[in-house]
């Protein structure tokens, strides 16, 4: 008698390897966070001004909200496997 077959486990696979993807989106994002803390301490010792401050921070924020999304969309519209 033949034991019943296991169940599979689907996993989610992005369209890009997920692995590398987060890798990348971390490092951007963190990337990100140090470059604005350095403006903003410019910003508040006077070695910089305010339009700078917030230009470098909008930039910022922009770059590391579309690395998330592409993040996000690299899982979706992944394949899923099974292993």
């Amino acid at each position: 008698m033949n034991p019943p077959p296991l169940p599979s486990k689907k996993s989610q696979v992005g369209f890009i390897d997920p692995k590398k993807v987060r890798i990348l989106t971390f490092g951007t994002v963190n990337t990100c966070l140090g470059v604005s803390v350095v403006a903003c301490l410019l910003a508040i010792w006077d070695f910089a001004e305010q339009d700078i401050l917030w230009r470098t921070i909008a930039t910022c924020v922009v770059l590391a909200c579309g690395m998330i999304l592409f993040s996000g969309i690299n899982q979706v519209f992944g394949s899923n496997t099974e292993n």
